[in-house]
């Protein structure tokens, strides 16, 4: 009867509302309805999906005021209240696989008990690297404290926060590291608040507030706000969990920092749009993601809704992104400035079981098992988020059908396209292609830049990131995209560094970009073509690049320039691991191995070409990292009279029973598909 009551208000409510009721009568009611849900033990997640929140947010500061006194305030509310922390740790023990996650966790946390407290201490212009392990170490420790009710980990805990809390700041002109201490300190204080002595509690809401929450309106560092890559989400997420931990102290406070965080986080959200890719490629996937999903979560666990953020527009697809862009190799296609290592990922059992997905989680739990065997669990194991994969996983988690596409084209502001032969065979053959502009957030200059697996192994590689502190530290910037930027003189993030053309020696064009304008999943010919002329301005009129891939497992590379300066030497290289035999003087045909596996590559087209191997293990520049045990097979080709030039390439794996390469007719790029 009163869950019949409480529903009857709330119609009653949007009637009046409807009517034109005083707002603060509306107020009133709402909070009457808000206490007899709570009363009748109705969901909170039930009571919020009665208001039909829109997206982008509309919510004004005082709504968010009003779900802010409404708040049941006790703790823990962040992620996880009382009770679901009692069921998390009988389900560590009933669980096989929880329970050895478990173990893992509290492994770690015995591991930081000895250890000295983190410091102050910048590398660069940066504090991140401490902020990320205080997160760590107090996410570990409160979950290990949590599970096994043993004080010392809540008092290693309180330690690590109070040293945190005596800092002189967290270094705001770095904004992402208070963010990331901010969202420790959060956790810290909400998960152990009871346990916490009373002066503790007061040093550490004081440095949550003065070092964090209130500086974007107390102070000058605030140009994250609407920014519209990772910094948005991050800096959001770690925020408002520490605004919600302290809620009932500074409710002014919280409830401006959330209103903030549901009308700016948008700007860094944009990027799902409109399949669930990321313009920041896959590392920095699992950084904006996990603060994404973490800001969601604190919103949902204290407030009892999303206020609609779960609506914005790819977002309810980008649970499949990781899985998309990772090879049967294990290894991601690492565009942007990022590594092909891929470790879990504690967000993707959250968007699994939001969207209700589990093929999304294809080879996590192997690859979960497999990092808390103990010869794996290391300290830094399954990184600072690690905790939250036995908050979030499913019990049990099963395998899935995967249900995700074999052929993929993002879009987007940095659209790439992924083919694959299979999702069952270990050994299938995979091709990632790359788009968008060398001018994009983290953007290098990859243009036509592919990744490519067969047989279990990657053969076409991306050389990732170069490390930022070592550039910063000789003066260089690094986050200058201008053509004329010290960033291009970087190897790893010219197009000379990259599987990609180069044309007389030249960089691409920064300002450019490559657009996909064919894009086939039929099974007989699967295939991308990206158009690349903007991308070589003034070095060409037109060029494109197709990559197909064949029924054979095979995949063909081909390029098609036009405009061309006669004489213009045009170089078509690819970097892999494979070490290849020596071929004959002259060949069109070069063979690589990887252990047992094998792939040959072949020249098509020009016939005349012959392979080269350049070595890309040495630095090239004092400030190049080495690439160790890479090297680029390539070949050059001179335009004709014409300006015309076709190269094309053909891959073929080891396993490949009959090659093509015999049946093979070159054709026109405008008739793929044909």
């Amino acid at each position: 009867m009163k869950r019949f009551y409480g529903l009857l208000t709330w119609g009653t409510n949007s009637y009046q509302l409807a009517q034109g009721a005083p707002k603060h009568r509306m107020r009133a009611l709402r909070s009457r309805i808000f206490i007899m849900l709570i009363m009748s033990n109705l969901p909170l997640s039930l009571a919020a999906s009665a208001q039909d929140f829109t997206y982008p947010s509309t919510m004004t500061l005082e709504e968010v005021r009003n779900w802010i006194d409404r708040c049941k305030v006790d703790h823990p509310r962040l992620l996880a209240n009382h009770d679901q922390m009692t069921r998390l740790k009988e389900y560590s023990k009933s669980n096989p696989l929880g329970k050895a996650l478990a173990q893992g966790i509290v492994h770690q946390a015995d591991s930081m008990l000895t250890q000295e407290p983190i410091e102050r201490r910048l590398q660069g212009r940066r504090l991140l690297g401490q902020s990320r392990e205080c997160l760590h170490r107090v996410l570990t420790l409160s979950m290990a404290f949590h599970l096994t009710g043993n004080r010392k980990y809540m008092e290693r805990a309180e330690k690590e926060m109070l040293v945190v809390a005596a800092f002189s700041d967290w270094n705001p002109s770095h904004f992402l590291d208070v963010a990331e201490m901010t969202f420790a300190m959060a956790i810290g204080y909400d998960w152990l608040f009871h346990e916490l002595g009373g002066n503790s509690r007061n040093v550490i809401r004081t440095a949550i507030i003065q070092h964090g929450v209130a500086l974007p309106f107390t102070s000058r560092h605030k140009g994250w706000v609407r920014a519209r890559n990772n910094w948005g989400q991050v800096c959001h997420g770690g925020l408002t969990a520490g605004a919600l931990a302290i809620l009932e102290d500074e409710p002014d406070l919280a409830a401006k920092t959330v209103h903030n965080a549901l009308h700016n986080v948008r700007y860094s959200m944009d990027a799902y749009a409109p399949n669930g890719s990321y313009p920041e490629g896959p590392g920095y996937w699992g950084y904006g993601t996990s603060y994404n999903v973490l800001l969601i979560a604190v919103l949902e666990s204290a407030l009892g809704s999303d206020f609609g953020l779960t609506k914005a527009p790819g977002f309810s697809m980008t649970g499949q992104y990781p899985a998309m862009v990772c090879g049967p190799s294990g290894q991601y296609f690492n565009y942007a400035d990022g590594s092909a290592g891929r470790s879990i990922n504690p967000t993707l059992f959250w968007l699994a079981k939001r969207f209700n997905r589990p093929d999304w989680l294809f080879g996590e739990r192997e690859r979960l098992q497999k990092m808390i065997e103990p010869k794996n669990r290391g300290n830094a194991a399954g990184g600072r988020f690690f905790p939250l994969a036995l908050l979030w996983m499913h019990w049990p988690m099963e395998d899935a059908p995967v249900r995700m596409p074999l052929h993929w084209n993002s879009e987007g502001e940095v659209p790439i396209t992924v083919h694959r032969s299979s999702w069952a065979n270990p050994g299938a053959t995979f091709v990632g292609f790359k788009g968008g502009s060398p001018s994009a957030n983290h953007g290098h200059m990859d243009i036509g830049s592919f990744v490519l697996d067969a047989d279990g192994v990657r053969w076409a590689i991306d050389l990732g990131a170069e490390g930022y502190y070592g550039i910063e530290s000789r003066g260089m910037n690094l986050w200058n995209s201008r053509q004329d930027s010290d960033r291009w003189t970087i190897f790893r993030l010219s197009n000379s560094g990259h599987n990609t053309l180069v044309i007389d020696g030249q960089l691409q064009h920064a300002a450019g970009r490559g657009s996909f304008v064919k894009f086939s999943e039929d099974p007989a010919f699967p295939h991308s073509v990206l158009d690349m002329s903007s991308a070589y301005k003034g070095q060409v009129e037109r060029v494109q690049r197709g990559i197909a891939l064949l029924p054979s497992g095979e995949v063909l590379v081909q390029d098609e320039l036009t405009g061309l300066k006669p004489g213009a030497l045009v170089r078509w290289g690819m970097i892999t691991p494979g070490v290849h035999d020596e071929a004959e003087p002259g060949s069109s045909t070069i063979r690589l191995h990887q252990g047992d596996a094998k792939l040959n590559l072949v020249i098509m087209e020009p016939a005349t070409a012959i392979w080269k191997v350049v070595d890309t293990s040495e630095p090239r520049n004092p400030w190049d990292s080495p690439n160790r045990g890479t090297r680029m097979v390539a070949f050059d080709c001179e335009a004709h009279d014409s300006g015309e030039l076709v190269m094309a390439v053909l891959a073929t794996p080891g396993s490949c029973p009959r090659s093509e390469t015999d049946q093979i007719k070159i054709k026109k790029l405008d008739t793929w598909g044909g």
